[in-house]
């Protein structure tokens, strides 16, 4: 994954922000949203994008563009780069293949620890029984 190829694929775009900050959210724009459209990116085989159209198919639109939004600071720079980090995990998660489980059997000492602490329960349970005469 070429991030330098990536980046110069996003689109940005400033809007206003909510939450806290009192004046200053009702003039600046420090909202940024990224933009980033799956089918034209450069950087990725049919097969990546396949899997990633899978992996994210709840966070892309119709036309398969991914969109990111971060308004956490008052400070457009650090959005950007909160929203471009968040953009590149994203990314790399769903690109991860995970590991094919391997089944295995259990131990002959796992099988005899679980035979002895089941007959430990039913001792425990047959003790407050009342005595047969």
């Amino acid at each position: 994954m070429n991030k330098e190829l990536l980046l110069n694929e996003l689109t940005f775009k400033a809007s206003r922000s909510s939450g806290s900050g009192g004046q200053h959210v009702n003039k600046t724009s420090t909202r940024i949203e990224l933009f980033w459209h799956l089918d034209h990116s450069a950087c990725f085989s049919e097969d990546e994008k396949a899997r990633l159209r899978e992996k994210l198919q709840n966070r892309l639109t119709k036309e398969h563009v991914l969109i990111l939004s971060s308004g956490q600071t008052r400070s457009q720079l650090k959005n950007k780069g909160h929203v471009i980090r968040r953009f590149f995990e994203l990314l790399e998660a769903a690109l991860t293949i995970p590991k094919v489980r391997k089944k295995s059997k259990p131990s002959y000492s796992s099988k005899l620890k679980r035979l002895q602490s089941k007959k430990q329960h039913s001792e425990k349970k047959s003790n407050r029984k009342r005595p047969e005469y």
